[in-house]
């Protein structure tokens, strides 16, 4: 990867332009509808699943990966199989004469996907398409407060009846179920997956991070795709907290939605 192409991608310390989030507004007689883009598995475009090398040094250009077969500039998503890691980044092409693994990984996209100097790791990167999404209707309110009881009365159960005895097998650890919620939209949106897999591994993160995951199996124009949820909150308090959360483990692009 020469200098000049990184350089010329990543003026005044910021990124390719096409790594970058665009909002849209559309105003109506009634309402204002904004359209707000968010990130899509593309896998048709690009996607390979191989071995890739940082060789140490420190490079230019930010968040990056490069691929000998890549003919455009490429938003990303890349991810270390082994540890589960992962980050959004640009890809670009290098040179196929290049020694070592088909994958070049820059010195920061290195450090967030956990790979050492020199010590080649299995990657999936994943090309990524920006889908217009309308955002309209009031803020979410704050769930009600509920006065406890004055009164809480208690009934004897009735003994149970015996058994003879068996050998017990051990009882499954009960999965979290989510809770119901009066909020309007007290799920945090991660994001959009077009491989099943893909979304079970972000949510097993999300779970490993202390939260609730819900994978939801949906489909359009004849697509099949994968959403992942966290909650539902039980206040816009604590869906806040749970949006910075989600956030600061990768997803910048989450939002609130409904179920």
């Amino acid at each position: 990867m020469s200098s000049s192409l990184l350089l010329a991608a990543c003026q005044d310390g910021q990124g390719p332009a096409f790594l970058q989030q665009k909002d849209k507004t559309e105003t109506g007689p009634s309402r204002s509808v904004k359209l707000v883009e968010r990130d899509t598995e593309a896998p048709d475009i690009f996607q390979v699943t191989e071995s890739g090398l940082w060789d140490g040094r420190p490079s230019l250009g930010g968040v990056w990966v490069a691929h000998p077969d890549v003919k455009d500039p490429e938003r990303v998503i890349i991810r270390n199989e082994k540890n589960g890691k992962f980050v959004i980044g640009a890809l670009f092409r290098r040179e196929r004469e290049n020694p070592g693994p088909s994958l070049q990984v820059s010195s920061d996209a290195a450090a967030t996907l956990g790979m050492l100097a020199g010590q080649p790791a299995q990657l999936n990167v994943t090309a990524l398409r920006r889908e217009a999404v309308a955002e309209d209707g009031p803020a979410p309110e704050e769930a009600p407060q509920v006065d406890a009881p004055s009164e809480i009365s208690a009934t004897e159960l009735a003994p149970a009846a015996t058994a003879a005895p068996a050998a017990a097998a051990p009882a499954a650890a009960p999965t979290p179920t989510p809770a119901s919620s009066a909020l309007s939209k007290p799920f945090i949106q991660l994001g959009i997956f077009s491989v099943e897999q893909n979304a079970n591994n972000t949510a097993e993160a999300m779970r490993v991070a202390g939260m609730i995951p819900t994978v939801k199996k949906s489909s359009s124009s004849g697509k099949t795709f994968w959403r992942v949820l966290v909650g539902p909150a039980q206040t816009s308090a604590e869906r806040s907290t749970i949006l910075k959360k989600v956030k600061a483990s990768g997803f910048a692009d989450a939002y609130a939605v409904s179920n």
